[in-house]
């Protein structure tokens, strides 16, 4: 089925079966790999992207559900907020594997789009479901608590 997208400002079009999951559409057709492939039933974070500015599971979103809609990937993020987040993640060196951070960094950015300042009940509702295997909640929660305050400079 071929459709237009809406992909990091720029229009794509795509040739895709009903039912194929926006994640494969965005890794395998348009070659844009920085969204991760975690466990296909939206329960770990690592495929997030925005639509619409919102983060979505890509992997439980079907490509034929957001014809028209504004998807961002991390490669498209390009906000003053996701380069608080960015910078945030730098300082406080958040990353360990890296495998689940693209999926962390746009839910933070989603978060931070909301909520310019959020208390850590706020952090820990918002990114609960976010799985990191190296199992860096604390520098995650640490760094959102600096693009807060990076924002707010």
């Amino acid at each position: 089925m071929a459709m237009t997208l809406k992909l990091n400002g720029t229009t794509r079009d795509v040739d895709a079966e009903p039912g194929t999951p926006l994640l494969w559409v965005i890794r395998d057709e348009l070659k844009l790999t920085g969204t991760k492939f975690g466990c296909g039933v939206a329960s770990c974070g690592a495929c997030t992207v925005h639509l619409d500015g919102e983060p979505v599971r890509s992997c439980q979103t079907y490509v034929e559900d957001v014809e028209g809609a504004e998807i961002t990937t991390i490669e498209g993020l390009n906000s003053d907020i996701s380069a608080a987040v960015q910078q945030a993640w730098t300082e406080l060196d958040v990353v360990q594997c890296g495998y689940c951070q693209s999926g962390q960094i746009m839910s933070a950015v989603g978060l931070l789009s909301e909520t310019a300042k959020p208390t850590l009940e706020e952090i820990d509702l918002y990114m609960d479901g976010n799985a990191c295997r190296c199992a860096t909640y604390q520098r995650i929660r640490a760094a959102i608590q600096r693009a807060s305050q990076i924002m707010e400079a």
